[in-house]
Parts: structure tokens; sequence; C-alpha cells
């Protein structure tokens, strides 16, 4: 195994169709105006690829309530979007070699709008329905979507990079903030609350409708194999270190606003800390990257920021409540680095642009589905317990788990796979 190299190249976003033959092409003689449209709706569609975490988060006391839901059931309802996160991400990139990057992502777009407008009607079964159907939209946003951006703006990479990210925190931090507010303006109505986040992903199709409507049809096949991957060490270390750092993320995204409700802050209040904290997880994201590569390799500040986000975890738990901005703070600053450097190590620890696409999707396939475990578990300590103190045990074990696993993806060593052309 040889040492990558560690440049700018490094921060660029993984390509999910690497390896389509013939590869995808740019959509090219667009106007200034055509490819700033392009563009807005690449970061639109990345605003809407959040919003279902933080919502339902922000009125879980009332969701539980108002329908009846046991602990168990709560806690299946924050973990779900999750796991489907895991099981349907790698449907990707068939999708969009069977049917074209374009036209799947007009799909995701309008059955994330729908299921989140099922989420507002008053059926347990159809908020449990909508709940999976937005997580499989997610999944497969996830990954098309950083390889389009990509492809669509190679000459202002570094800026829709960027725009990209703080789009996926501005729909988290905006539904986090906002959700509450929306039911008290609709006169206390839950359903109404939320299945408004249905109208911003509803827009946003009807924005991209003319890039489906402009784009090829030409049909592509794979023409490489990776082989390897799944029995090397580095790959998995990899994988654990994305997936257990995710499970810290997603309890922060389910379960942090009923955490700080539980601890005597009003909902407003709550959601408004989560707000700021995702929205600092945002600037983490952008600089993360850029002191990852500076270093020789990346284990200690893997290591540090795992440190980071579980300290100001349990400060949120247990520290006086005038502290809880700081924490917030900090644990967007530890939060946003772990996602940042999660995925960049993907990158650095891959030789060539093929291995990083599937090491991205054994990365995602897993540690999603592992990611599941940690709102799963916060929501059953929750209902033994009738606190959530005991989830700092938890999260302890999640961010001690993400620091080995994270330390040792850190060396600078490449994952021992082999990139087979199969013909074009």
């Amino acid at each position: 195994m040889t040492a990558p190299s560690q440049n700018a190249a490094s921060l660029e976003l993984i390509d999910a169709e690497a390896d389509e033959i013939p590869p995808p092409q740019a959509h090219r003689g667009k106007s200034p105006i055509g490819r700033f449209l392009l563009g807005t709706s690449l970061v639109l569609i990345a605003f809407n690829l959040r919003p279902v975490f933080s919502s339902a988060s922000a009125l879980l006391p009332e969701i539980r309530s108002g329908l009846g839901l046991t602990a168990f059931g709560t806690s299946i309802l924050t973990t779900l979007p999750v796991v489907c996160m895991g099981l349907f991400s790698p449907l990707a990139p068939r999708l969009a070699q069977r049917l074209g990057t374009e036209r799947v992502l007009l799909g995701v777009i309008l059955l994330l709008a729908l299921g989140t407008a099922l989420r507002g009607i008053s059926s347990i079964s159809l908020l449990f329905f909508g709940t999976a159907l937005t997580g499989a939209c997610i999944a497969i946003g996830n990954v098309l979507l950083p390889g389009v951006v990509k492809r669509d703006f190679p000459d202002k990479a570094a800026l829709m990079t960027g725009c990209y990210t703080m789009a996926l925190c501005a729909g988290a931090a905006s539904a986090a903030g906002l959700t509450l507010p929306i039911e008290h303006i609709l006169g206390g109505s839950l359903g109404g609350a939320l299945a408004a986040w249905a109208l911003p992903a509803l827009v946003v199709g009807l924005l991209w409708l003319p890039q489906v409507i402009g784009s090829g049809t030409q049909a592509r096949r794979t023409g490489f194999r990776v082989m390897g991957l799944w029995t090397d060490a580095v790959a998995w270390q990899v994988t654990l270190f994305m997936g257990l750092q995710s499970a810290l993320a997603y309890c922060v995204f389910g379960w942090l606003v009923p955490i700080l409700r539980e601890r005597g802050l009003d909902g407003v209040t709550a959601g408004a800390i989560v707000s700021v904290s995702v929205m600092v997880q945002a600037a983490s994201c952008l600089v993360a990257p850029h002191i990852a590569v500076r270093g020789k390799d990346q284990r200690a500040i893997n290591a540090i920021l795992c440190a980071v986000a579980v300290t100001a975890l349990l400060g949120l738990l247990f520290a006086p409540l005038w502290t809880v901005w700081f924490w917030a703070v900090l644990q967007g600053v530890g939060q946003g680095g772990l996602i940042a450097v999660a995925l960049t190590v993907i990158v650095l620890r891959s030789p060539d642009p093929h291995v990083a696409a599937h090491l991205s999707g054994m990365a995602q396939f897993i540690g999603y589905l592992l990611a599941a475990i940690g709102p799963l578990v916060v929501g059953m300590i929750h209902g033994w317990t009738g606190s959530f103190a005991w989830c700092s045990v938890l999260f302890v074990l999640l961010g001690l788990g993400a620091a080995i696993n994270g330390w040792f993806a850190g060396r600078a060593i490449n994952v021992n796979a082999t990139m087979i052309e199969t013909g074009t």
C-alpha cells in the first residue's frame, strides 16, 4: 500500500458515476443565467436533504403524545430514515445508469415532497411510510448530488462544494429552528408543521424540471470493477469511522431538541440552539478538510474531533443551562469537523476516483446502517430510564469507537484494492 498524495484535489466531491462508460458529460452551451439556475437548483436540492430529521426532532414530544407512540415507536421513527439511507444508497448508481442522473434526481425530489407531506397526515402508518420514503430519497440524493456538482461545475469546484455543504446544514438548521414556530403560526397543527417542509421540495422539483428536459438519454454501463475492498482492514476502518461518527450526528439531529426541552428549555429556544449548532457544523465542514490535508496523516485530527464532539454532548446533557449555547457551538465544531474529515479520509485512502466511489458506497451502506443504532438506542434508554442521562454512556462509547477507527483510518496509506477495467 502506498501513501496517497494530499493536496487540494483531495477535497473534491466523490463522483458516484466514476465507473460509467461512456462517462457522463457536463451541460454545455449554457448561458450564465442557465448555469446560475443549474447551480441554484443543485444547492436547493441539497437544502431539502436534511429537514426530515430535525423537523421531527423539534416536535417529537408532540408527535409522541398526539399519535400515542410508545417509547420504542418513537425510537424507530428517529432511526428509520437513517436505516433507509443505508439500504437504498447502493441503488443510486444503478438508477443513474439506467434512467439518467437528472431524471433520478427529479424523482428523488418529488418523492421526497410526497413523503414529507404524508408525514403530516394524522396516521401512524403514513407517518412511518412517509419517513421511510424520505429516507430512501435522501440516500439516493446523497450519493448522486456531489457527482453532479463536480461534473457540471469543474471550474467552480471549491465554491460549489462550499455552497453544497452550507445548503445541507442550512436545511437541517432551518427545520430545527422553524418547525415549532410554524406549528404555532398554524394554530398548533402538528401535521401542518411537518408537512410544510414538502413545499420547498416541490418548488425545487419544478425548478429542476428544465434540467431533465435538456438532458440526454444515452444508456451507460459500468466499465470498471474494484476488487478486494470488502476484505481490506483499512477500508473497514474508514467505514466504521464514518458509521460511528454518523451515529453521533444522527443522535444530535434526532434527539438534541428533546434533550434540551426535557432539561427545562422551551421548544423554540431548544430548536434555536440546535439550529445554531448545525450552522456551526457548516463552517467547521469547510475548514476541517483543509487542516486535515496539511498534516502527514489525519490520525490526530480524527481523534481530537471525536473528543470535542463527545465532550460537548456531555456538556449539553449535564452542564448548567446558562452554558448550553457554548456547548452547542462546540458540538457544532466537533461534529461538523468529523463529517468533513470522514468524507475527506475516503478520498485520501483511495488511489483513484474509481476506488473512491466504491469505498464511498461501502462506507455509506454499512456506515448508515451502523449509524441507525445511535438514535434508536437513545430512545430506548429514555424509555427504560425515563431520562436522557444514561445516554452519556452511549455517547462516550460511540465517540471512543469513532476515535479508535479514525486513528487507524487516518494513517497515510491506501486501501488495498485493485481497479479492473472491464472493457469499453
